[in-house]
């Protein structure tokens, strides 16, 4: 019986078997890899990664799917968690000593951010993510100081991971076909993020791209003064979007020594 994709899951999947082997290629798994799935939908890149991997975790909401999934595979070498994957406990997959998470998956577009900031709290205990997302997301994911797709996205994850956009996959390749080009994003976590207080960060980024239009010192007016930053190199009349993520840094530890 053929699974009619729902829109309130974000359902589209992705077909094309070319550009499924070349997402295997950029994955570049191994046997004994601790790996999970997010969003695993009609397994077509399941298959591809059990076709490597000697055991393979999955998460899926959808109870039909998970269905599916649990009559087509071996349950000891698929183990499928229904589960909403924002709210799931991925330290709760069992790793091998000296090993991490490897972690991928085609990600419904519609909590693609959300599920981003939920990972990165266990960004310690990843190997790498390998994501398929929307390009103007991962656009932004990627971008640098200086351009207007640099913003909050930007800076937090950037603070925790090393990113690069692997490679654009264009609608026709998943059914049905998204509205937008998508694009497969590798993610791996700094060895050595700089120190910071994440709530703060997150407090003193939102705050400065709340108004992008303004420069960096009225979008931050009643958090810093002027003088608090210069102290922390940031330049009072820039824009937000020219402020690399280190400065951001400097700024949230200005705001923790005040509450200390």
């Amino acid at each position: 019986m053929k699974h009619i994709p729902r829109k309130r899951f974000g359902q589209n999947f992705l077909t094309d078997d070319v550009v499924l082997h070349d997402i295997i290629r950029s994955i570049s798994p191994e046997p004994d890899d601790a790996m999970v799935e997010i969003g695993p939908g009609l397994a077509a890149m399941t298959a591809l990664l059990m076709d490597t991997v000697r055991h393979l975790h999955v998460v899926e909401l959808d109870r039909d799917l998970v269905e599916r999934l649990n009559k087509r595979f071996d349950k000891a070498r698929l183990t499928v968690h229904s589960a909403d994957a924002l709210k799931f406990d991925f330290t709760s997959i069992p790793v091998p000593q000296g090993q991490k998470l490897r972690v991928v998956g085609n990600l419904p577009y519609n909590i693609s951010s959300p599920l981003l900031f939920h990972l990165a709290a266990i960004a310690p205990q990843v190997k790498d993510q390998h994501f398929m997302l929307q390009k103007e997301v991962v656009e932004r994911m990627v971008a640098e100081p200086g351009g207007k797709a640099y913003g909050r996205l930007s800076v937090m994850l950037q603070w925790r991971y090393h990113m690069e956009l692997v490679f654009v996959v264009p609608p026709e390749a998943f059914d049905p076909p998204p509205k937008v080009d998508s694009a497969i994003v590798r993610m791996i976590p700094l060895a050595q993020p700089l120190p910071c207080d994440e709530a703060l960060l997150e407090q003193v980024v939102t705050k400065a791209f709340s108004q992008r239009r303004k420069v960096i010192r009225n979008c931050v007016a009643g958090l810093f003064t002027e003088d608090e930053l210069r102290q922390a190199g940031v330049d009072p009349q820039a824009r937000p979007e020219t402020v690399p993520v280190e400065q951001f840094v400097a700024l949230a530890h200005l705001l923790g020594e005040r509450q200390a």
